[in-house]
């Protein structure tokens, strides 16, 4: 048979590698000039593979329809992707919340492994941009491209990412697709993004990175904790962004300005008490000089000011004129460092998008379309998104080698 994979990202090479393993003949088109961009990218270029986890981890950590995932996820689990991208020399490691990275630390060495599996089939491999299907009669036997060419196939996968990061080619074109289909669309929208916030002293401290700092989300419209978090921020000329907060976007699902409130402890590891303790002695010891010389032994440098200014203190005033409900203040600002939500960034600036082509459509086992025969979606594109810690690219991954093995399935059905 002869398959035409739409997308050489991560859901595309193992489409591409495993319909050749079974088989097919495989036409793989993508539109930029190199493939898995967006790869290359991902873990700051380190490349985040996958989570070293059971199956059902993988689909606790995916908010978005996870149990959908379940079958593909049981067929090719972290740990066969870990077996596959070692088997072409990539010797990989596990990191903190059981993150696998390459140990080289270099996204270019998952990709190329990805790029081997997948030319083990001696692919057919074109460079342009899709801008169609050929549809007849609910069956598709192929597509259209910019440049008017008409590649035919037996079945065609789409594998083309979401709305985020449209430099890497993720466009959100498969969405047009999926529609031209018939296909239902959840309207993607950003997760896992940085946050536009409404306090000015985010930006003053822009360029701050906090580590071990403890995260509290708030949903005020509910009047509940949304989510708990422990770990790394960023603050930024629009609000705060790093790790610990682009895992928070994912739970905050219906943004509206105000609603949500971010409670930062920067002292997580000591109490209220421990902390007034520890700024008692810190005053008697530097009683004599201004108190804005004294915090940067309690904080970093940028947070003086915006510390003093939340707890409505001047920085210049002498330690031993701080008085007890002063002191109170500042430990109150130190543990409980409240920032409002005013929005998320552009879905641009997003790791993921969440949305798409609706998984009721989808048959879970073989990716395949429940309304056109030949037609099948893999990755990003399905309305599927998960967590921080590599769980999106295994995602990509078993939904990628679900639908490669998938067209085999289907033609016994």
């Amino acid at each position: 048979m002869k398959v035409l994979v739409i997308g050489a990202g991560a859901a595309g090479l193992l489409a591409a590698g495993f319909a050749a393993q079974n088989g097919h003949s495989v036409t793989l088109v993508e539109r930029n000039a190199r493939p898995a961009r967006k790869v290359m990218i991902t873990g700051k270029g380190r490349c985040n593979v996958t989570n070293a986890c059971a199956v059902e981890e993988c689909v606790a950590n995916t908010p978005r329809n996870g149990r959908f995932l379940y079958s593909a996820l049981s067929s090719f689990p972290p740990e066969a992707m870990m077996a596959l991208v070692e088997s072409y020399g990539v010797p990989l490691k596990i990191e903190r919340g059981n993150r696998v990275f390459p140990i080289s630390d270099k996204a270019v060495d998952v990709v190329d492994a990805l790029n081997a599996f997948a030319d083990k089939g001696k692919p057919l491999r074109i460079q342009g941009r899709v801008t169609g299907l050929l549809l007849d009669e609910g069956v598709c036997f192929g597509v259209r491209l910019e440049d008017g060419r008409e590649p035919k196939a037996d079945a065609v996968i789409i594998c083309t990412g979401g709305a985020s990061y449209p430099q890497t080619g993720s466009t959100g074109d498969g969405y047009r697709l999926a529609q031209q289909a018939g296909h239902t669309v959840v309207p993607p929208r950003p997760s896992l993004v940085p946050l536009v916030c409404r306090e000015a002293d985010c930006a003053a401290m822009q360029g701050l990175s906090l580590k071990n700092t403890a995260l509290t989300v708030e949903d005020t419209a509910r009047g509940k904790t949304l989510y708990r978090d422990f770990g790394e921020m960023l603050f930024t000329h629009f609000g705060v962004s790093g790790p610990m907060i682009l895992s928070a976007s994912a739970h905050m699902t219906d943004m509206q300005e105000g609603r949500y409130r971010l409670h930062i402890d920067l002292k997580p590891a000591l109490s209220a008490e421990q902390l007034d303790a520890r700024v008692v002695r810190e005053l008697t010891a530097e009683q004599n000089r201004a108190l804005g010389n004294m915090l940067p032994t309690l904080l970093p440098r940028s947070m003086v000011v915006p510390a003093c200014e939340r707890a409505g203190l001047d920085p210049a005033c002498k330690c031993h004129t701080v008085s007890r409900e002063e002191r109170r203040r500042l430990v109150t600002a130190l543990k409980d460092w409240t920032i409002t939500v005013s929005g998320f960034r552009p879905i641009s600036e997003a790791i993921i998008t969440s949305g798409g082509v609706a998984v009721k459509e989808i048959d879970a086992k073989t990716m395949a379309s429940k309304l056109v025969k030949g037609l099948y979606f893999a990755g990003e594109v399905l309305d599927v998104d998960a967590y921080t810690g590599g769980f999106n690219l295994q995602i990509a991954f078993a939904t990628g080698a679900a639908a490669g093995r998938g067209i085999e399935r289907m033609q016994e059905i």
